[in-house]
């Protein structure tokens, strides 16, 4: 389909250079990154303006977090605008009302998901005892987006594009409700895809990404974590927050 359509467009006589160069960037794109102060969606956020996004706007729960984001995109002195705002995805009123203040957008990103503190350095989601307790780990990767979708505006062309994780492919011991809500992406992201259309709705399913996450997950055994991952994998490492940005502006693009 893309050698067709790819020769459509050299056949086409109004064709120029200009717009070839909008379909291999983000040009004049206004790019929103939920999660954007840190590991994957920080990583986003750059690649956004690199590929010549016209305002990245990023979005975290911490203010000096996102203070300081925003002060290292603008370090790299691309020229697309940055904007940063603080956004609390566990209160679905403020979701609704920053996504309806965004007005028109090209492209969403969310990468924000509220991993509980390590607790000894395992992960505590085998000691819930109660749905209040387990439904916590849905409120911000699950709920969040939902919430996101139903009152974002996109112009022509945008997309959505949400985050997974390995534990829904690859469930670990004491991880239940990791493997459940990553494995609920799925089927949110087929449902939002049928309901946004023609917005385009796609998930990423990251492997082990070296970000903050792995010392908040696993605590003093995050090292231990990720050399028995490096020994299980055909690259023999864990994979870099920029390498698996490329998958999120492809998806943008």
């Amino acid at each position: 389909m893309w050698g067709t359509h790819r020769s459509s467009y050299y056949n086409t006589p109004n064709s120029h250079p200009t717009s070839l160069n909008a379909m291999a960037t983000l040009q004049n794109k206004t790019v929103v990154v939920v999660g954007g102060s840190s590991g994957i969606g920080f990583a986003v956020a750059l690649a956004s303006l690199q590929s010549l996004a016209s305002l990245v706007i990023i979005a975290s729960s911490n203010k000096s977090r996102v203070e300081d984001a925003v002060a290292r995109l603008k370090a790299h002195k691309l020229p697309g605008k940055v904007r940063g705002e603080v956004l609390d995805a566990k209160n679905s009123e403020a979701v609704k009302v920053f996504a309806s203040g965004l007005g028109l957008v090209d492209h969403i990103v969310w990468t924000s998901g509220d991993v509980p503190e390590a607790h000894g350095g395992g992960l505590p989601f085998s000691n819930v005892d109660s749905v209040e307790e387990g439904q916590g780990i849905f409120t911000v990767r699950f709920w969040g987006p939902f919430i996101l979708a139903k009152h974002a505006k996109f112009h022509p062309g945008g997309s959505l594009t949400l985050t997974s994780g390995l534990a829904g492919q690859r469930p670990f011991p004491g991880a239940p409700l990791g493997s459940s809500v990553t494995t609920a992406l799925g089927g949110l992201t087929r449902g939002l895809a049928v309901d946004l259309a023609p917005v385009r709705v796609n998930l990423v399913c990251p492997g082990l990404i070296d970000t903050e996450l792995i010392e908040k997950m696993f605590g003093e055994q995050g090292d231990n974590v990720v050399e028995a991952f490096n020994g299980k994998t055909l690259l023999k490492r864990v994979g870099k927050p920029s390498e698996c940005a490329e998958a999120y502006i492809f998806l943008m693009k």
